[in-house]
C-alpha cells in the first residue's frame, strides 16, 4: 500500500481500488466549503456579542477571509498538480460523500442568512454596520453560487431546485439556466456574455455579463418551452419558479426582521453577484476558440480556460479553478476534476486575483502578456475588446490581420 504523503505534494493514491482517505487525501478538507456559512455565523456572533471595539473588524470578517486569509494560505500551502486515474475517477464519482458535502452548504447558508437578518435588525446596528455586514454575507452568498454551479449541472430536477435555493439571497436564479445551456455552449467566444475580452475592464464586463446572461437565460427558457408547445408564461417556466423562490426568501426576511434590513439585503446581493462575476471575468479572459469557415467554433478544449491549482482556494470552491476539465466534462463532479498541462495558468488562485481584477491597469499588466504568450504572439487568435483592439496590437507591436482585411 502506498505511504501517505504531504497534502501539498500529492493527494491521490495510485491504487484504483482504494476508497475514502486512501483514494483522496483531501477527503475531509472538502468540508471547508460548507464550513463557510459556519464561519459567517461566527463573524456575526463576534459582532453581536463581542466587545464594542472589535465590531467593525467582525463586520468585515467576510472580506478579510476572502481577500487576506485565503490568499495567504494559498501562498503558504501551495499547489496540487496531481490527477486521479480513470479508475479512480469512477470511484470518486460513485462515492455519495461528495454529493452530501455540496448539499450540506444550503441549510447552513440559510441559517447564516437568518442569523444575519436578526443581527442587522437590532437597534444597536448602525446603517454603516448593516452595509459592512452585507458585504460579509455577500461574500458567503457569492461563494454559494459555486454550490449552485455544482448542482446546476446535475441531471435531476430536485438538484436544480436546490441550485435555485442557494441563489435565493442574490436573486440570481437565471444563472441555473444560462450557465449550463448558454455559457457552456459559447465559452471563450465573443458571443458569450460570461467570457471577458482582452482589454475589457471588469467595470465594462459587469453590465455585459449580468444583463447579457439574463437575456440569454430568457431566450433559452423561451425556446425550451416552445419546443414543448408551451408559452413562456407557463407554470413550467423554471425562471419563474426560481424567481418565486427568491421572492419568498426575501419576503420572509422582511416579514421576520422588518423593512429596515433592506440596505443589508441590497448590499449582500450586489456584493455577492459582483464577487461571482469577478470570478467569471477571470476564468476566460482573452481566450478564444478557433472559428470554422461555417461560423461555428471548435470544441472547447483545456486551453480555453485559465487554470490554477492552489489547494486552499480549490478546497473552498470545489476545485472550480480546474476550469478546463469542467468545460470538457461539465457533468463531472468537483472531486474528479483533473489538471491539464496545456491549460493556461493564472499567476495565483482566484482569491488572490480578485483585487487585481478590480484595478484595470494592474490586471492588464498581469494578464495581457500571459494572453500574448499563450498565443505565441499571434493576438489574432485572442478574444479582444473591439474598442481597444488597435491599442492592444500596438502595445505588443504585432499585425492585426483583421485590420488589413478592411
Amino acid at each position: 500500500m502506498n505511504a501517505p504523503v504531504n497534502l501539498n505534494q500529492t493527494t491521490i493514491q495510485t491504487l484504483p481500488t482504494a476508497t475514502g482517505l486512501a483514494l483522496d487525501k483531501k477527503r475531509y478538507w472538502w468540508l471547508l466549503s460548507p464550513s463557510l456559512p459556519v464561519i459567517g455565523m461566527g463573524v456575526l456572533a463576534g459582532y453581536q456579542f463581542g466587545p464594542k471595539a472589535t465590531k467593525k473588524i467582525f463586520a468585515l470578517g467576510g472580506p478579510l477571509l476572502l481577500h487576506v486569509i485565503i490568499p495567504s494560505l494559498d501562498a503558504i500551502v501551495g499547489a496540487d498538480n496531481n490527477n486521479p486515474s480513470d479508475d479512480q475517477i469512477s470511484s470518486l464519482v460513485a462515492d455519495p460523500y461528495y454529493d452530501r458535502i455540496v448539499k450540506l452548504f444550503i441549510p447552513l447558508q440559510m441559517a447564516a442568512n437568518v442569523f444575519a437578518g436578526y443581527v442587522v435588525s437590532r437597534k444597536t446596528t448602525s446603517l454603516l454596520d448593516q452595509i459592512l455586514l452585507g458585504v460579509s454575507m455577500g461574500a458567503i452568498n457569492g461563494i454559494g453560487v459555486n454550490t449552485a454551479h455544482e448542482l446546476s449541472h446535475r441531471p435531476h430536477k430536485k438538484d436544480h431546485y436546490l441550485s435555485h435555493a442557494t441563489l435565493m439571497p442574490l436573486f440570481y436564479n437565471h444563472f441555473r439556466i444560462e450557465h449550463p445551456y448558454g455559457h457552456h455552449k459559447r465559452a471563450a467566444t465573443p458571443e458569450d456574455p460570461a467570457s471577458s475580452k482582452m482589454g475589457e475592464t471588469f467595470y465594462e464586463f459587469w453590465p455585459r455579463t449580468v444583463f447579457g446572461g439574463l437575456k440569454s437565460a430568457v431566450e433559452i427558457e423561451k425556446n425550451r418551452l416552445k419546443r414543448k408547445g408551451l408559452s413562456f408564461f407557463s407554470p413550467q417556466n423554471e425562471l419563474f419558479q426560481g424567481w418565486a423562490m427568491s421572492t419568498g426568501f426575501h419576503a420572509t426576511m422582511l416579514k421576520l426582521f422588518g423593512k429596515d434590513i433592506i440596505p443589508y439585503l441590497a448590499t449582500q446581493a450586489f456584493y455577492g453577484v459582483s464577487l461571482f462575476e469577478i470570478i467569471n471575468y477571470i476564468e476566460h479572459y482573452g481566450l478564444m476558440r478557433d472559428q470554422k469557415e461555417d461560423g461555428s467554433y471548435a470544441r472547447t478544449m483545456p486551453e480555453h480556460s485559465w487554470n490554477n491549482n492552489n489547494i486552499t482556494t480549490n478546497l473552498f470552491l470545489y476545485q472550480l479553478q480546474r476550469h478546463s476539465d469542467h468545460h470538457a466534462y461539465p457533468t463531472r463532479p468537483f472531486q474528479a476534476l483533473r489538471h491539464f498541462e496545456q491549460a493556461p495558468e493564472l499567476p495565483s488562485g482566484y482569491a488572490t486575483m480578485l483585487l487585481p481584477a478590480l484595478v484595470p491597469s494592474l490586471w492588464f499588466k498581469m494578464m495581457d502578456k500571459r494572453v500574448f504568450d499563450h498565443y505565441e504572439g499571434d493576438l489574432n487568435k485572442a478574444n479582444i475588446h473591439s474598442k481597444r483592439r488597435a491599442k492592444v496590437f500596438k502595445k505588443f507591436g504585432v499585425v492585426d490581420r483583421l485590420l488589413n482585411k478592411v
